[in-house]
C-alpha cells in the first residue's frame, strides 16, 4: 500500500448531495439519482465521476464507526459554474495535499481497505488527516461491485505538527 502523494489545484464539481451514515447508507440512492440526470449538467470537464465524503472538523478516523454522519456527493467536474440544474448544487474542492491510493476490489467490500489506510499507513507516513473533503474518483475501470473494479481514493494529509 504505497501512494501517491499530490498536490492538487481547487476543483469546480456540481452533483447532488445528502447526510448520511454507514449504519443507514444512501450511496446507491444518492447516485441512482444522480446518474438518472447526470446529461444535464453543461461543460463538464472530463468523463471521471466523484464520491465526496465531508467529514465534521476533527473526525476521529482511528475510531470511525458506523453511526458518524456525513455529507456524501456524487458530482462530476466541470469548467465553469453556469446553468445549473434544478436539485443539483455547486461544490468547490479546495487545492492541497492528498494521498492517492489505487483500489480495486468491489467498492462494497472497501471498508477494509480504508481501515488499512487509517489505522496502518497513515500512523507511519509522517502525515495527518487534514480537514478537508476526501473523494473518490471512478474512471473508465470503475464496475460498481465487481471485484475486477478499480478507482482511486483520495485522502486529504498535512505534515503531522510535532
Amino acid at each position: 500500500m504505497t501512494p501517491r502523494i499530490i498536490t492538487i489545484q481547487g476543483k469546480r464539481l456540481v452533483g447532488k448531495r445528502i447526510r448520511m451514515t454507514l449504519s443507514a447508507n444512501q450511496t446507491a440512492q444518492l447516485w441512482r439519482s444522480f446518474m438518472s440526470r447526470r446529461n444535464e449538467i453543461q461543460n463538464v470537464s472530463s468523463a471521471e465521476l466523484f464520491s465526496i465524503e465531508i467529514y465534521d472538523a476533527n473526525q476521529d478516523f482511528m475510531n470511525f464507526n458506523q453511526f458518524v454522519e456525513f455529507e456524501k456527493w456524487a458530482a462530476v467536474e466541470v469548467s465553469v459554474f453556469e446553468e445549473i440544474p434544478s436539485g443539483m448544487e455547486t461544490m468547490v474542492l479546495t487545492a492541497g495535499l492528498y494521498a492517492v491510493f489505487n483500489y480495486r476490489g468491489a467498492a462494497n467490500e472497501a471498508f477494509s481497505f480504508f481501515r488499512n489506510i487509517f489505522e496502518n499507513w497513515l500512523p507511519e507516513s509522517g502525515l495527518a488527516p487534514d480537514d478537508r473533503p476526501h473523494f473518490e474518483i471512478m474512471g473508465e475501470k470503475y464496475k460498481g461491485n465487481d471485484p475486477d473494479s478499480e478507482e482511486e481514493i483520495w485522502i486529504p494529509v498535512k505534515v503531522k505538527s510535532e
